[in-house]
């Protein structure tokens, strides 16, 4: 059990540390891309590659199981990803990875309202919460000035919700008993599905030459093959394991894994001010993570 726990933890932290570096890809591909683009050839390319992996079908699904895995989809690959980006065209990047940041405390109150099995939630968790947003708070600005914007930040507190569904589902689907690839993969069939309508209204091409630039396939093959396929399992697991809520406040890390990869990579001056939020952001995870529930 305990090992058990400690490879949940390795998982989410691998799966923070992918995610948290994911803007360096986006950033490179939105040169040519769409986002719609973007978000549709990585879940797509994550979809084939876990068939790949596992080809085995799902077997004996009943209709509620696959009501779950529809809401999954829809919420974690298709809503959230399209409101994160439509929030990003209405307000700062800043607010909205402030923003986003909150889905732990959702998570938390969703837990506690639909799961029982997570336990009772302490002082520890909000106290953890409290933190890491300030440090989280620091890091989004860092020196900007803070400017509201209710409709892109309507869209990316309702994103920050989304994710909570999706983390609740997520652990709903793991009391299946079903190998984790093969639900990671029915999830991803219907975020993809839900996913299409939602092409028609925005400037989807195809346009599958521009990968023959040697750049952008190799930032798809990262964003579908790591941060799509490999990482939604890696969470998963993660949340099979340690529970949703447990797993939720590693999001606390991901500003903090940008500015690191914004150190080292594109040789951004670290201030002081990055350097209190990361170790806010930091404190208030393992606050959160060690006295915030009881197990």
């Amino acid at each position: 059990m305990e090992r058990r726990r400690t490879a949940g933890h390795f998982a989410a932290m691998f799966t923070i540390i992918i995610w948290g570096t994911t803007f360096i890809s986006t950033k490179i591909l939105l040169t040519d891309f769409a986002p719609v683009e973007i978000l549709f050839f990585r879940f797509v390319m994550g979809f084939a590659a876990l068939f790949l992996v596992c080809p085995h079908r799902l077997k004996m699904v009943s209709r509620r199981q696959e009501a779950v895995f529809a809401l999954a989809g829809l919420c974690g690959i298709c809503l959230y990803y399209l409101l994160e980006n439509i929030a990003l065209t209405y307000t700062m990047a800043s607010n909205v990875g402030v923003i986003i940041s909150v889905a732990p405390f959702f998570t938390a109150i969703l837990s506690h309202l639909f799961i029982k099995s997570e336990g009772k939630l302490r002082a520890g968790f909000f106290i953890g919460f409290a933190v890491a947003m300030a440090g989280v708070t620091l890091l989004s600005f860092n020196g900007s000035r803070l400017k509201l914007n209710p409709m892109g930040d309507l869209l990316a507190v309702l994103a920050a919700f989304v994710w909570a569904c999706y983390s609740i589902l997520t652990r709903k689907i793991s009391s299946f008993g079903y190998p984790v690839i093969l639900t990671t993969r029915r999830t991803f069939f219907y975020g993809i599905l839900f996913m299409i309508p939602a092409l028609f209204f925005f400037d989807f091409e195809i346009g599958l030459e521009r990968f023959a630039d040697t750049t952008y396939l190799l930032n798809i093959l990262y964003l579908g093959l790591g941060a799509s396929a490999l990482c939604f399992v890696t969470w998963n697991f993660a949340v099979k394991a340690l529970g949703a809520v447990k797993t939720s406040v590693y999001i606390y890390l991901v500003p903090v894994i940008t500015v690191v990869t914004s150190v080292l990579i594109l040789k951004e001056p670290v201030t002081w001010v990055t350097a209190v939020g990361t170790a806010l952001a930091v404190a208030g995870l393992f606050l959160s993570e060690y006295s915030g529930k009881r197990n």
